[in-house]
């Protein structure tokens, strides 16, 4: 099974799981923030608030805890936040690219390059493995919204390169530049999305065996924990067996 969209549903289910939630609110309270600072604080102009929006809302985080986000960039209160990215190689040779919001870069590159050297791979430099992601939008529907072709009709309509369409929903991919646009397209048919964002999605994932993807695993659950951190993304696949038995 491929590595993005399967880790994605296996952390989403854990998350649930392990009643995280106060971690989870706090990271999406924090991208609300900085995005409505860096923007308007009106989702409606703002298309990275209002994918941060979308987000909370997907976590079913409080309206009064969305409010409170953005009242906070309005009367610019709460600490700094530098937007960094790190890339670097897990287990088995995968590509890991990771998104931080922090206020503290020595505190964040630290951790971070210690989960990487603990798991057995390495922290590298900025674009040393982000080459081999593309930088899209990613516009998402529960599959109950509407059939396979309905969705890629609607999706072409309205300027998307691509669907990708399961019973775990569908996936509508976008060039960075049209996002918004096909965002707004799509939610005036199918209503609000579960999700609507910039994402790094892999070129090729690279299969790798039991023994190493439950190395990797770990790897991306610290990296996920951790406090600082927003998005991670991997180009992996694992076998159904593991991907069951991280699941579960």
């Amino acid at each position: 099974m491929a590595g993005h969209s399967q880790f994605k549903n296996i952390m989403h289910r854990k998350g649930k799981q392990d009643a995280m939630r106060s971690k989870i609110f706090g990271k999406l309270a924090r991208e609300i923030t900085v995005a409505a600072k860096l923007g308007t604080p009106d989702p409606a102009m703002n298309p990275r608030l209002r994918a941060a929006v979308i987000a909370a809302r997907a976590e079913n985080m409080p309206k009064d805890n969305i409010e409170r986000a953005i009242k906070k960039a309005i009367g610019g209160e709460g600490e700094s936040y530098d937007e960094i990215r790190y890339e670097g190689y897990g287990p088995g040779g995968v590509a890991v690219i990771v998104e931080a919001l922090t206020d503290n870069r020595n505190r964040a590159a630290s951790d971070i390059r210690s989960y990487f050297t603990k798991s057995g791979g390495n922290l590298g430099e900025t674009g040393s493995v982000s080459f081999m992601f593309d930088h899209v939008g990613v516009i998402e529907y529960d599959a109950a919204k509407a059939d396979a072709e309905t969705m890629l009709e609607a999706a072409i309509d309205a300027g998307a390169d691509d669907v990708v369409s399961s019973e775990d929903g569908h996936e509508i991919y976008t060039s960075q530049a049209s996002l918004s646009e096909a965002a707004k397209a799509l939610e005036a048919k199918f209503g609000e999305p579960r999700k609507a964002a910039l994402i790094w999605k892999p070129q090729n994932n690279i299969a790798v065996s039991d023994e190493v993807g439950e190395k990797l695993f770990k790897l991306l659950d610290q990296l996920n924990e951790h406090d600082d951190v927003q998005n991670v993304y991997a180009n992996f696949e694992v076998s159904d067996a593991l991907a069951a038995k991280m699941a579960g």
